[in-house]
């Protein structure tokens, strides 16, 4: 294929995009498939010689629409939604088509300062606060991540060796380290510790400072029990100690950690020999949509000298209206925050800001300066690979360049609050027949609800009937050991009649079993 080619079928493979759009609500949300249904339709072999592309092109429908599931389906109501734009396709288009690697400035200017630049729009769309600008003049900064996951990870590595930083200039450190007049290795000092030849309050001072895995068991960090899955995994990863604070009913009448807990957990575990290091809280569960109030958490972390990291992947965005304001209250006692443009900003993925309140000194525990990533301007320019765990990045900002120029905020606003109210609907509408029940009340273009006077059975028959039928998709969870289904507004296609249409379906599987 060269130019012309491409240019050719290029044009093809956007219209065939477009049809695929324009035609999405003549297929259903989930395919019918089993697993290795790819086995019947591509070789086992890789050809040895190149095919025409029109054969590859008619591959298409039968190979990769036939079998996906299409999240921006009208009656698509699953998990939380995932963003589309016809100009974040084009940035994408551009952003393959350079294919840079802008793991430093020099590797490509234009990604590193596009994407500098970008964040300081969304700071200002967002209100949060001016030192996490990359133009401000203080250690704040902002980067586009791939996922929340990753920005999870990102937190608690910064949050622990920031921790350990911290613990060596302690005054019992010091004091050790002049009273045994300390010139050995690092790995010497350790055997000593190993062996009890220091107290154990000095044992339990030094012991972080070698990055070992047993050391770290020591570290815990705390999260609401209805906090996503990554955070556990950014723990085992971690190798530290992680403590779930059980969520309890309070603001908007929904689930989230209290000062009180987490004031509790901290106190209960330093008694226990444990060091409490970082709080990460949730604003907008996947769950529930719980919040945890960080204007309330805030001051406890910031007192008690935890790195406190806020993880708004789904709801972050709806801070893009005043009055959702209220998820990013307190942003000012927070060390680094993340959501993904990519889930409700019509963006699509990956698209996932995290701002820092001292990105330079996280970026430290990053930094590994290998003589081919030099370059004469790294003292005065922003490398982004300093705050990721990979090298290499995409031209990510490009996608919230095209949209917020082309598109507006103003249209991303609209797009959010038609989410919200159509939920609202729904959550009136899914109660008409009697049959139902909110679990929590509604938010943020998620509703939660369950059959009335009736067991996890029940309701897991119901949803699982639901998803069998392919009409509609969505998904349940639990809290606190009580199931429930999930309803999102996740298409910008999605429109009143989809909602009724949805809570019809409901409504004739669950008379049908019950």
């Amino acid at each position: 294929m060269d130019s012309e080619k491409l240019r050719e079928e290029g044009k093809k493979m956007i219209d065939f995009v477009a049809d695929y759009w324009d035609g999405i609500r003549d297929r259903k949300p989930l395919p019918a498939i089993k697993p290795g249904y790819i086995n019947e339709l591509v070789p086992a072999q890789a050809p040895s010689s190149p095919e025409d592309w029109s054969k590859i092109f008619d591959d298409l429908e039968n190979v990769v629409l036939n079998g996906a599931t299409h999240w921006h389906h009208p009656h698509f109501f699953a998990y939380f939604p995932t963003g589309l734009s016809y100009q974040s396709i084009m940035a994408d288009i551009l952003s393959g088509g350079i294919a840079g690697i802008g793991f430093t400035w020099k590797s490509c200017p234009s990604m590193t300062e596009l994407e500098m630049s970008s964040l300081d729009w969304v700071v200002d769309l967002m209100g949060l606060p001016e030192h996490f600008k990359n133009s401000h003049d203080g250690p704040g900064c902002g980067i586009i991540q791939s996922t929340a996951s990753d920005s999870t990870m990102i937190a608690i590595m910064a949050a622990r060796a920031s921790h350990v930083e911290r613990i060596k200039a302690e005054p019992t450190f010091m004091k050790w380290v002049s009273e045994t007049g300390v010139g050995k290795t690092l790995r010497g000092i350790f055997d000593r510790v190993k062996v009890n030849k220091i107290d154990d309050e000095a044992s339990g001072i030094i012991a972080p400072y070698f990055h070992d895995p047993a050391v770290f068991e020591r570290f815990v960090m705390y999260c609401s029990d209805q906090a996503h899955s990554s955070v556990e995994k950014g723990a085992m990863l971690s190798a530290v100690r992680l403590r779930k604070l059980k969520a309890t009913r309070g603001f908007l009448g929904n689930y989230g950690v209290t000062k009180k807990t987490l004031q509790n957990a901290i106190k209960e575990d330093r008694a226990r020999g444990y060091i409490p290091f970082i709080f990460l809280a949730t604003v907008g569960t996947t769950c529930s949509c719980g919040v945890d109030q960080i204007d309330e958490l805030g001051p406890v972390c910031v007192e008690e000298g935890l790195y406190l990291h806020v993880d708004a992947a789904y709801a972050g965005t709806f801070a893009l209206c005043d009055e959702f304001k209220y998820l990013t209250r307190g942003m000012e006692h927070v060390d680094s925050f993340n959501f993904n443009l990519h889930k409700a900003g019509m963006i699509n993925f990956d698209c996932s800001p995290m701002f820092f309140k001292n990105g330079t000194h996280v970026s430290r525990y990053f930094n590994v300066d290998a003589i081919y990533l030099a370059h004469e301007y790294q003292s005065t320019a922003a490398d982004y690979r300093h705050l990721q765990v990979a090298l290499g990045r995409r031209f990510r900002s490009l996608k919230i360049w095209f949209v917020l120029r082309n598109m507006g905020a103003d249209k991303i606003r609209e797009y959010l609050r038609r989410t919200e109210l159509l939920a609202a609907e729904f959550a009136k509408l899914i109660l008409e027949n009697g049959k139902f029940e909110h679990f929590v009340p509604q938010h943020l273009g998620l509703t939660c609800f369950r059959l009335k006077n009736s067991t996890n059975a029940d309701n897991e028959k119901l949803c699982n009937a639901i998803n069998d039928d392919r009409r509609i998709h969505l998904v349940p969870s639990t809290v606190h050991g009580t199931y429930f289904l999930r309803m999102v507004v996740c298409s910008q296609l999605t429109t009143l009649d989809d909602v009724i249409y949805g809570r019809d379906v409901i409504f004739e599987i669950a008379d049908r079993l019950f």
